[in-house]
């Protein structure tokens, strides 16, 4: 890496980079909290209780010409004489005189039961609910229900009661938690109707309550945060593709094959451009219910080669260090990000790929998944605990190298001096963007998580939600941008070693007359090159 561009930027160019940056970052905190509304919209729906004597398969409209026969409450006389198993839950997505669109990406939906106490129907611990579930769709209110998805499924039900269990507090709720219910990763459809029963039997959600009502609350992608959110990506994806190949041409230049820093460098290029590839537009006109578990693998792919990178970046700036430039030498630091990027795919890939044929499934349903999915996630975090402790030790290392190297540099030639001065500036450097962005990453997780969502600054609206959400990305991609550009071969460096290459050729061609000793030491984190030849002169 001798030669980069930092090493021969002036300190006034590199301030006015930084400038740049900070002004990059600025925009896109603003473009979330300015222009973004907030990422997501919740909806709840409080389900009709509709009357299905026969059991049929037919949908049952909770309101419009067709709606279904009615109940308001279970203590009406028409429910006393209806069988539990004749009543079917029905909820229309979303509310009258509006509909959905593909903007919204993705539609979440959670159950929420009213729940009263009973002396004589207590709900018990530990208890499961289960629910007869069915989905469907359609474009036009005159046309029929197209049946999308049918399954049974089953909930744990959490729920507390606050005050004593005793005669004078029946009819007051219980506090229950959200049951998760469905995941859509595509919403290609303006209208959808859900019909869910709680079919009771000997065995079958006995212990559940006296249930009064179900509300599904529906979690969806604001339509206006898409639309800046793919523009963002739209704009960052030829940038950082077109700086990838750049520096990847750069590195051609150079007289040698790059080396292993390099090479990772142009890995994590690819991955964020990999990131930033905005599909979302094509995802507009097609039912493509994969694209949540695409966008997993996406961010995988991109924090696997970031990890990759911080662990070479550390290794070849131990300047010591005999087994530079092998991937072999980092086996177990990089073995940790593969084994626990492969621990979360195979997690997200048994919840969201199994959504894919079943929105209705979730890991956490039964004890077996909640007990695999936390062994995976409990696997995942050691691994990553692991991975963070090395790096620090080897952060530690480094910086201990470069203790000892700044006492030396007095009594060092001069340019080995200058190479060791570009190493240390160089590492302090990208360690100091590193810890900002970590830390911006930090200070706006801690404030999206305290504020309400927004704040109201005089005439305008700042969304904290967006401004986390679009400042993050910006960081990444500046950050990625960053580093390719002031890693790569400086172009002063290049023309120096063309001039050797050109000196090389005239000693061979032209006769000695009068001789010159010439003397090149290349010194990188990786090699050194000691080239010694006579040079003519006339």
């Amino acid at each position: 890496m001798a030669g980069a561009i930092i090493e021969n930027m002036s300190t006034k160019k590199l301030v006015i980079l930084g400038f740049f940056i900070l002004v990059f970052q600025i925009l896109s905190v603003m473009v979330g909290a300015f222009i973004a509304p907030s990422p997501t919209s919740a909806i709840r729906y409080l389900a009709t209780k509709c009357i299905n004597r026969h059991r049929t398969l037919g949908w049952l409209m909770p309101w419009g010409s067709n709606r279904c026969q009615q109940i308001h409450s279970f203590d009406e006389p028409l429910a006393k004489i209806v069988d539990a198993n004749d009543i079917v839950f029905a909820v229309h997505l979303p509310l009258p005189d509006t509909e959905m669109s593909p903007w919204f990406q993705y539609m979440l939906a959670v159950l929420q039961f009213d729940i009263a106490f009973k002396m004589i129907n207590p709900i018990e611990d530990d208890v499961i609910v289960t629910i007869d579930a069915r989905l469907a769709h359609r474009d036009d209110l005159k046309s029929e229900w197209s049946t999308k998805f049918h399954s049974v499924e089953q909930r744990p039900l959490k729920c507390t009661f606050e005050v004593a269990k005793t005669y004078e507090n029946e009819g007051r709720f219980y506090q229950c938690d959200p049951v998760p219910f469905m995941e859509l990763g595509s919403v290609a459809h303006k209208y959808f109707l859900i019909n869910l029963r709680l079919p009771v039997n000997d065995t079958v959600n006995v212990g559940i309550g006296d249930i009064k009502d179900v509300h599904v609350v529906g979690i969806h992608q604001n339509g206006g945060f898409t639309k800046v959110w793919i523009s963002m990506k739209t704009v960052f994806t030829p940038w950082i593709s077109m700086e990838t190949v750049w520096y990847w041409h750069r590195i051609s230049l150079m007289a040698r094959p790059p080396v292993l820093l390099e090479k990772v460098i142009v890995a994590l290029g690819i991955s964020m451009t990999f990131l930033n590839v905005p599909v979302e537009w094509l995802s507009l006109g097609f039912e493509w219910t994969w694209m949540l578990l695409y966008e997993d693998v996406q961010q995988g792919v991109f924090y696997s080669a970031l990890f990759c990178f911080w662990i070479i970046f550390c290794g070849e700036h131990l300047m010591d260090q005999s087994r530079r430039n092998r991937l072999s030498a980092y086996w177990w630091q990089l073995g940790l990000v593969v084994f626990g990027s492969s621990v979360l795919l195979i997690f997200d890939l048994s919840e969201r790929g199994a959504h894919l044929t079943n929105p209705f499934y979730s890991v956490w349903a039964s004890e077996t998944g909640t007990r695999v999915a936390i062994t995976f996630i409990i696997v995942a975090g050691i691994s990553v605990c692991l991975y963070f402790l090395s790096l620090c030790v080897m952060v530690r290392c480094v910086f201990r190298n470069i203790g000892g190297k700044m006492q030396q540099l007095p009594a060092m030639p001069e340019a080995k001096r200058r190479h060791y001065k570009g190493i240390i500036f160089r590492f302090k450097f990208l360690m100091l963007v590193t810890l900002a962005c970590a830390a911006m990453t930090v200070i706006f997780f801690i404030l999206n998580q305290v504020s309400e969502g927004h704040w109201h600054w005089g005439d305008f609206t700042l969304q904290a939600h967006s401004a986390f959400v679009t400042g993050v990305y910006g960081m990444w991609n500046l950050y990625v941008s960053t580093i390719m550009f002031l890693y790569a071969p400086s172009h002063k460096f290049n023309k120096q070693s063309l001039r050797l290459c050109s000196l090389l050729a005239d000693m061979q061609e032209k006769p000695e007359s009068q001789e010159t000793q010439l003397t090149l030491e290349e010194q990188g984190p990786t090699e050194t090159y000691r080239i010694t030849g006579k040079v003519a002169e006339e």
